[in-house]
C-alpha cells in the first residue's frame, strides 16, 4: 500500500466552504451586519445585498429574483415545497413520490399519511429511475403534488423530471423536485425543466450548512411553513441570514462556472467505478451511464460497509455507506433495497462522491487501498470462499 494522504471522496454528504466564499462573506460579519428588515441605513445596506444575492441565485438558475426564497437549509425547502403546496391544493389530499426519496421528503410525507392525507410511493427499476408510465398510472384527479428528487443522493441516479412534470401538469398537480444534489453537478434550470417547485442546499455547493433556497415558480401559490414578520416578501418569517445567503449566491456562481469541469469528474468516477469491479464478487448500484458525474456507489458482498469505512478512515479516506443525514441508523439503505439489492448485501455498498478538489492520484490511492481492505474483511467473513472468490452459498451477486 501507498504512503498514507488524505482523500475526501464524501462530497454529497457536504463540502468544504471555499476560500472565495469565505471573502464574499467576511464583510456582512464586519461591516454590512445590519437587518434587512430596518428601516435606516445599515438595514438599508443588508437589504441591499439580500437582494444582489437573490438575483445572482436566479441568475445561476435562469429564473426571476422573485422565485427565489432564502431558507436554512435542503430540508425545511423540501417540507415547506411539500406542506405549502397542500395548504392551497383546493381539497385534494393526494400526494405521489418515490420509495427512494431523501428522508426530508419522505418522512414529510409519513406525517401527512398520520394527518388523512393519502400518499402514493413510486416503485423505481434496478437502476432507481421512475418512469414515466409509473406515475401516469398512480395520478389522479385528487394528486395535489408530484414530489420527485432531481438526482439521488446515494446512487446518483437522474430521474426524467422534464416528463413527470409534464404528466403532473396534465392532472393539474404541482411538480416539485429535490435538487439538491444535482443543482452544482449538472445542469439545472428550473423553467426547462418544468417544474413548479425546486429546492437546494448551500452546504453541498462549498457554501456553509444552515443556507438553502426554494424556488417557486411564479403564479404558484404555495401556504408558508414559517410565520413571522414581513420577511421573503412574507412567505417565511424570521430575519434573514444575509451572510450565508451572499455565500450561497457566490457558491452557486462559482458551480456554474466549473460546470465544464464536470466532464473530468465523471471521468475520474467512471475510472474508479472501473476499479472497483475489478474486485471479485462486486456490483455497481445505480445506472453507469445517467448518474451526476461524482457519483460511485459500489456494494461488496460478505462484507460490512461500516468496517470497511473505519478502515477507509483509518488509512485517511473519507467515504459513506449512504446519506449523512441516516448514518446513526443500523437499518440498511431504503434506496438500495428499493432497486433490488438484497438486505444482506446492502450492508456492503460504499458511495464515494468526487468533486472538483479529487484528482487522478485521488482515484489511484482509493483503489490501492480498498482492494486489501475488502480482501482482509472477507478472511474474517465464515460464508466467504476465498478460493472461489465468492460467498460459499452463492455463485452470484
Amino acid at each position: 500500500m501507498s504512503e498514507k494522504r488524505f482523500v475526501y471522496a464524501d462530497h454529497a454528504a457536504t463540502t468544504p466552504v471555499s476560500q472565495e466564499v469565505l471573502e464574499a462573506m467576511m464583510p456582512c460579519f464586519t461591516e454590512v451586519w445590519g437587518n434587512p428588515s430596518s428601516q435606516h441605513s445599515k438595514g438599508a445596506e443588508a437589504k441591499n445585498l439580500l437582494e444582489k444575492a437573490r438575483a445572482s441565485v436566479a441568475r445561476s438558475l435562469a429564473c426571476s429574483p422573485k422565485e427565489i426564497f432564502f431558507t436554512s437549509c435542503g430540508s425545511e425547502s423540501d417540507n415547506w415545497a411539500i406542506r405549502g403546496a397542500l395548504k392551497k391544493a383546493n381539497g385534494r389530499k393526494h400526494i405521489i413520490t418515490t420509495k427512494i426519496e431523501h428522508h426530508a421528503v419522505l418522512h414529510a410525507c409519513a406525517s401527512l399519511e398520520r394527518e388523512g392525507y393519502r400518499v402514493t410511493y413510486l416503485d423505481v427499476d434496478g437502476e432507481g429511475f421512475v418512469h414515466p408510465e409509473t406515475l401516469r398510472a398512480a395520478i389522479d384527479d385528487d394528486t395535489a403534488l408530484v414530489a420527485v428528487m432531481m438526482a439521488n443522493n446515494e446512487i446518483g441516479t437522474i430521474q426524467p423530471i422534464r416528463e413527470l412534470a409534464e404528466i403532473a401538469h396534465e392532472k393539474g398537480a404541482l411538480m416539485f423536485t429535490d435538487a439538491v444534489q444535482a443543482v452544482g453537478s449538472i445542469p439545472v434550470y428550473p423553467e426547462e425543466l418544468g417544474v413548479d417547485l425546486l429546492s437546494l442546499s448551500g452546504h453541498k455547493l462549498h457554501a456553509p450548512k444552515g443556507i438553502g433556497a426554494l424556488y417557486i415558480r411564479r403564479g404558484v401559490s404555495i401556504g408558508n411553513l414559517i410565520d413571522g414578520g414581513g420577511q421573503e416578501r412574507r412567505r417565511r418569517g424570521g430575519t434573514e441570514n444575509v451572510a450565508y445567503a451572499v455565500g450561497l449566491a457566490r457558491a452557486l456562481e462559482i458551480a456554474v462556472e466549473r460546470l465544464p469541469d464536470m466532464e473530468r469528474v465523471a471521468r475520474l468516477r467512471d475510472r474508479l467505478i472501473d476499479g472497483l469491479l475489478e474486485i471479485p464478487a462486486s456490483r455497481l448500484n445505480g445506472s453507469r451511464m445517467n448518474r451526476l458525474p461524482g457519483n460511485c456507489n459500489v456494494g461488496f458482498e460478505c462484507i460490512e460497509g461500516e468496517s470497511t469505512l473505519m478502515l477507509l478512515d483509518m488509512a485517511g479516506i473519507c467515504a459513506s455507506t449512504g446519506s449523512a443525514c441516516s448514518s446513526d441508523s443500523l437499518e440498511p439503505s431504503h434506496v438500495l433495497l428499493s432497486i433490488g439489492v438484497p438486505h444482506e448485501k446492502a450492508h456492503g455498498s460504499i458511495r464515494f462522491s468526487l468533486s472538483h478538489d479529487n484528482t487522478e492520484d485521488d482515484v489511484n490511492y482509493i483503489l490501492q487501498t480498498i482492494s486489501p481492505i475488502v480482501e482482509r474483511l472477507r478472511a474474517m467473513s465464515p460464508i466467504w470462499d476465498s478460493q472461489k472468490n465468492r460467498a460459499v452459498d452463492s455463485a452470484n451477486m
